[in-house]
């Protein structure tokens, strides 16, 4: 069955925060939060996205102070649900986020454009 309809758009409104530990003039860790809202939820959801931290600094604990930061953001921003994605060649920056609480449960999937 065929049902003719009008494809509708609408701007949505989101906020991006962007978490960053400095060491002198040098950026070793960045994060960012992006804050969005759907129609399934009154509370928003948050994105984790870009999380680095400098070679040079990585297994200091520093990823983990991080993200625990934008955890709590994303808890203050009163998001239900707070979502990391990370390619399947990072296993240890899996292991940091099932230490830190999150679960996996499912896939990413991604086109560049």
């Amino acid at each position: 069955m065929y049902i003719s309809s009008n494809l509708e758009t609408k701007t949505v409104e989101a906020k991006g925060i962007r978490f960053s530990l400095v060491e002198g003039d040098l950026e070793i860790a960045r994060a960012y939060l992006y804050v969005m809202h759907n129609d399934l939820h009154q509370e928003p959801f948050g994105l984790l996205e870009d999380v680095y931290v400098d070679e040079n600094y990585r297994g200091s604990g520093l990823g983990t102070k991080l993200v625990e930061r934008v955890i709590d953001a994303a808890k203050e921003q009163n998001c239900y649900k707070l979502i990391a994605t990370s390619r399947k060649q990072r296993p240890k920056v899996h292991q940091l986020y099932e230490k830190l609480g999150f679960a996996s449960r499912g896939y990413e999937f991604r086109i560049d454009l």
